[in-house]
């Protein structure tokens, strides 16, 4: 791979340890790596970019995802239900797909995120009907070339035993623990600068036993994998838990062995003020959806009084069915605004949200490497024009990001040029969007 020279950057928000803002900066990048940022770097042999009139940034990194659900958008049955009542609608139509239906909806997906400036993905995948596996998704991340976080999901309690998904979805225990160890083994890599890292991920409380979340924990800990689940997402999450538990979900997962910095969880929206300070004090992670929170009415999750404490805290855009789109920008922007509505409009900035988007995320997702732009750091970096009609007129381009373009320009990961000029340059748009419709027609008929 050549080495790449990005010159002559008009702006460089760097996410590093000083949070250093930059004016006419170059970044270099050699084997996968930024080797240097400056101004009037010089490498005769290096690739050149010319990043003039661009504001380049750390990639993004999206720390949720139900990549499946890309092929079940805006499905009519669930337009206007709450949690509960969306998951029934949509269990059924879930039910038909197969191990085809994971790798179109993957590469839709994935797709969509590198449009949008996202580096780094977590997947949540929770069932496996008709032959479906796990390595589905890995396939389809590795031809679109982001970095991978898939988690091996899991639900093991039907409507025959009180829990919410149909029997047909779910798997016996012991499976799920032997698959696990499999897809560990096959595809995980701990080593830094991966591209792709598994995880154990029982998908929630109504649809697993206390048994597997602890059997989870203990596996993931003897293999060194991360742990995620969905937690304390709305207030049916948490009747759920009081009648089920006879405890709040913070207290759930403390007992199952579900805190510290190893793991993390999605939503997290009904958090009372003792758990945030019990997730503050283990460093254990928040996957902060507001687009699928605000889709389902589930609320407004307590990011700022998570932050303030010192809970980790990263951006997902959640499944596609409950979101209806994965762009990570738009994510961002939500985010930074429903904190506002919340706590008043100096409660986020926008700088603050690009951190949680960039660095942030990358903690969450126990990535050093990533999330700033740094000599020594992995080179996920984005590119976005600031030269069009949506950013003109602007005095801090930084902060009118979340609000600009709507497409990154270019896209690194690892080094390697995943989109140019607002194109994928490892799969075709077309293509891949012609198949996830064709897909997803012969679910709906």
């Amino acid at each position: 791979m050549r080495d790449l020279l990005i010159r002559s950057a008009d702006w460089l928000v760097t996410m590093d340890d000083e949070r250093r803002e930059l004016c006419g900066a170059d970044i270099l990048v050699s084997r996968g790596l930024i080797r240097e940022i400056g101004v009037g770097l010089d490498a005769p042999e290096a690739e050149v970019l010319d990043a003039s009139r661009c504001l380049v940034t750390p990639g993004f990194v999206n720390t949720h995802h139900h990549l499946f659900q890309t092929l079940t958008r805006a499905v009519p049955a669930a337009q206007d239900a709450l949690l509960f009542g969306w998951l029934k609608a949509l269990y059924p139509i879930w039910a038909r797909m197969g191990p085809e239906h994971m790798r179109a909806s993957a590469r839709l997906g994935l797709a969509e995120l590198a449009l949008s400036g996202c580096t780094m993905s977590s997947d949540h995948l929770y069932l496996f009907p008709n032959g479906a596996r796990l390595e589905d998704t890995i396939e389809a991340a590795t031809e679109i070339g982001l970095r991978f976080h898939p988690t091996r999901g899991a639900m093991s309690i039907g409507e025959s035993d009180g829990g919410l998904p149909p029997d047909s979805l779910v798997e016996r225990e012991a499976a799920i623990l032997t698959d696990c160890e499999r897809v560990i083994d096959a595809f995980h890599d701990p080593a830094e600068g991966a591209m792709v890292r598994v995880g154990l991920a029982p998908c929630s409380p109504f649809s697993v036993s206390r048994e597997l979340m602890r059997d989870a924990a203990v596996l993931a800990r003897d293999k060194g994998v991360r742990l995620h689940t969905h937690l304390a997402e709305n207030d049916e999450d948490i009747a759920y838990s009081l009648a089920h538990f006879g405890c709040r979900p913070g207290q759930y997962a403390e007992d199952l062995g579900w805190t510290g910095d190893d793991v993390w969880h999605a939503h997290c929206v009904k958090l009372d003020s003792g758990e945030v300070d019990l997730f503050a004090r283990t460093r254990t992670g928040v996957a902060h959806c507001p687009c699928s929170n605000c889709r389902l009415g589930s609320g407004i999750a307590p990011v700022r009084a998570m932050r303030d404490a010192g809970v980790p805290v990263g951006l997902g855009v959640d499944g596609s069915a409950s979101n209806d789109a994965g762009d990570l920008i738009g994510e961002a922007r939500q985010a930074m605004l429903l904190q506002r509505v919340a706590r008043g409009a100096d409660a986020m900035s926008a700088r603050e949200m690009l951190e949680i988007a960039t660095r942030g995320g990358a903690q969450v997702l126990g990535r050093p490497e990533c999330g700033a732009l740094a000599p020594g750091s992995r080179a996920d970096i984005a590119i976005w024009n600031m030269s069009g009609v949506e950013a003109a007129g602007s005095w801090d381009p930084v902060a009118l990001l979340l609000a600009g373009p709507r497409r990154v320009r270019d896209l690194i990961v690892n080094g390697r040029r995943v989109v140019a000029e607002g194109r994928l340059t490892t799969a075709d748009e077309a293509e891949i969007a012609e198949e996830a419709n064709r897909l997803a027609r012969d679910l709906a008929e």
